[in-house]
């Protein structure tokens, strides 16, 4: 006697019911990629900002920035190379980040510079400098030191989180070509 299969489907209702299947994760894969553009997109965006926004307020009270850079904890001779170099590298980390082809070096780049600002943060509200004025620019001067802190902390997050995106962007795409080819 033989055994009825209770399910029986023909071949072609198979076939197309794993073609569904397979189009639809490429669909959810294909939202999943474009949601992770817009994120690093985003996440450039405001890296940009702050580090335009920085850097503009700086040099449009130059003076100012630059008396304040004297009152640091650091010997006055680096007072020069510091007015140039903070300015400088927060205005070419936001070229970096502009671009699809750089924005892993911005990325990179604002990681250090923020790691540093908040180790800074960090080091004044330990107390370890005995008097350390706040020498950012516009609205950032206005906030407190573990305001401060928690704010640099943030974009450092931001900016690790860009990386750990783009890194896996550019490995789907990666793997991507090599199944196409």
């Amino acid at each position: 006697m033989k055994q009825r299969n209770s399910v029986t489907q023909p071949k072609d209702s198979v076939s197309s019911s794993n073609n569904f299947v397979v189009a639809s994760v490429r669909e959810v894969n294909n939202i999943l990629i474009t949601m992770r553009k817009v994120v690093i997109e985003i996440i450039a965006a405001l890296l940009v900002l702050l580090f335009l926004y920085a850097s503009v307020s700086k040099l449009l009270a130059i003076d100012l920035f630059v008396d304040e850079m004297n009152n640091q904890p650091f010997p006055n001779w680096m007072t020069p190379w510091l007015v140039v170099l903070i300015p400088g590298s927060e205005i070419l980390i936001s070229l970096a980040l502009l671009f699809d082809k750089t924005r892993m070096i911005g990325f990179y780049a604002s990681l250090v510079i923020l790691f540093l600002f908040t180790l800074y943060a960090a080091l004044v509200l330990l107390k370890v400098f005995d008097y350390v004025p706040c020498s950012c620019g516009g609205m950032l001067k206005k906030l407190k030191w573990d305001e401060h802190l928690l704010f640099t902390l943030g974009f450092l997050i931001l900016s690790i989180v860009g990386i750990a995106l783009l890194k896996k962007q550019r490995l789907a795409a990666f793997s991507d070509k090599a199944v196409r080819a």
